[in-house]
């Protein structure tokens, strides 16, 4: 196949774009040369806790989930790392019940105030995930007084909370 001028032009054009686009000086998609997050950490929970600067007091040590909790100045989180992505995810869908803020990265997860996961996303990377807000739901302001045949006012029959 014979290159003509306008092919050539047109591949010196397609490759000057091309470097252009890969010389852009590592801006993110906002333009402001800054990224929104680093790259996802990686590893144990005492290297992730190192990451973070944190101390961990372990409460959990089993082979499918590690979990401890660390400290931010007067803020408190938990810090956990999972065997599998299954057991994070599945983990990860049972405590969003409970409300909460989640940073989820690669098998492992910090639960805490909004505030403190951003910071902490500064340096893990991450996604923040939020749990769900039962307070919008509307059920009569928190506790079911009872009408003492175990029936509830307002038509629930009774339970014992979200654990059974």
């Amino acid at each position: 196949m014979r290159l003509t001028r306008p092919m050539l032009a047109l591949t010196g054009a397609v490759a000057v774009l091309a470097l252009a686009g890969c010389g852009s000086g590592g801006e993110d998609a906002n333009g402001d040369g800054k990224n929104a997050a680093p790259v996802m950490a990686t590893g144990s929970l005492e290297h992730l806790a190192a990451e973070v600067k944190c101390e961990p007091n372990m409460q959990t040590d089993a082979d499918t989930i590690r979990q401890a909790i660390c400290e931010k100045g007067k803020e408190k989180y938990v810090l956990a790392t999972f065997a599998t992505d299954r057991g994070q995810r599945e983990w990860i869908e049972t405590a969003k019940d409970y409300g909460g803020f989640y940073l989820v990265g690669r098998k492992w997860v910090a639960v805490g105030e909004e505030k403190v996961l951003e910071d902490l996303r500064g340096r893990l990377g991450g996604d923040v995930e939020e749990g769900i807000d039962h307070s919008a739901m509307d059920h009569g302001g928190g506790a079911h007084p009872s009408d003492g045949a175990g029936e509830e006012e307002g038509g629930h029959s009774g339970h014992s909370g979200h654990g059974g």
